[in-house]
């Protein structure tokens, strides 16, 4: 069996039962322990599995959206350390609610596997979540954006004023001194549905966001709780994003060699349109 058949058969495998032990997979597939664990290194850089004690969580599988297919996503190792940041002040037994951006996509691939209660109103992310066991989870609905995967309007706002979360998790496509802007109406006003349900707000963005607006006003500083950015953002706006009384949380870069692997890239989404 050929390497790629191999680890289509394997991501198959756990995917039909959310998690596989590394016996099963042996048995399953025929070979050693160490082809397994090199096939499951792979799959988990490109996100379709990831790593526990004992055997492996399914996290991938995600369609393509045809309108961002070939566009290479911005500033890739910056949203996965800004993800991994996040996800460490999410506790397990929160009610998780969470957007439809490139980064907020990382923010859950890093909660795969925990026990928590996801809303959301992206097809990607719920995607991540539908098969395990652990989490509860919450698909808003409404009129699904072809391009994007996310579910957007009147529906999902008005389940959303039915809804009460710990914390929303949101992206933007600009931050200024001024507040959060985004690039579509529709996502504006779910977003600002999603602020009004959230006990706690985050806000995941990379420093490339800072100083720009976008077609349409989301919320002012003060609606945010914290803020995630990497350690590139000036001196400047991390003042400006203090004074307002958010707590700003900064995620180190990696290295270069720890950066994004050859192949490996997550969905783009909402959040990318409107960059």
């Amino acid at each position: 069996m050929q390497t790629q058949q191999r680890r289509s058969k394997l991501i198959e495998f756990v995917r039909v039962r959310g998690f596989a032990a590394l016996e099963d997979l042996v048995r399953e597939l025929g070979v050693s322990e160490s082809t397994i664990r090199r096939d499951l290194d792979a799959l988990e850089d490109q996100g379709a599995a990831k790593r526990t004690h004992g055997g492996v969580l399914y996290s991938g599988g995600i369609p393509r959206l045809s309108e961002f297919d070939e566009r290479e996503p911005a500033n890739w190792a910056a949203k996965r350390a800004i993800a991994a940041r996040a996800a460490e002040s999410i506790s397990d037994g929160e009610t998780v609610l969470l957007d439809g951006g490139t980064t907020t996509y990382e923010v859950a691939r890093q909660l795969v596997g925990r026990s928590l209660q996801v809303v959301t109103n992206s097809l990607p992310v719920a995607n991540l979540f539908a098969s395990q066991a652990r989490t509860d989870l919450v698909l808003l609905g409404g009129y699904v954006s072809p391009r994007t995967g996310v579910c957007l309007g009147p529906y999902a706002n008005e389940l959303l004023g039915r809804l009460h979360v710990t914390t929303t998790v949101l992206s933007a496509a600009g931050i200024t001194a001024e507040g959060l802007f985004n690039a579509h109406l529709l996502l504006a006003e779910t977003e600002q549905a999603m602020l009004r349900a959230a006990g706690r707000v985050i806000v995941v963005a990379d420093s490339s966001k800072f100083g720009r607006k976008s077609l349409t006003f989301v919320s002012g500083l003060d609606t945010i709780d914290q803020l995630v950015c990497d350690d590139a953002l000036p001196a400047a706006w991390r003042e400006i994003v203090t004074a307002a009384g958010v707590e700003l949380l900064i995620a180190p870069l990696p290295r270069a060699s720890e950066g994004a692997p050859s192949g490996s890239r997550p969905i783009p989404t909402a959040e990318d349109a409107s960059a």
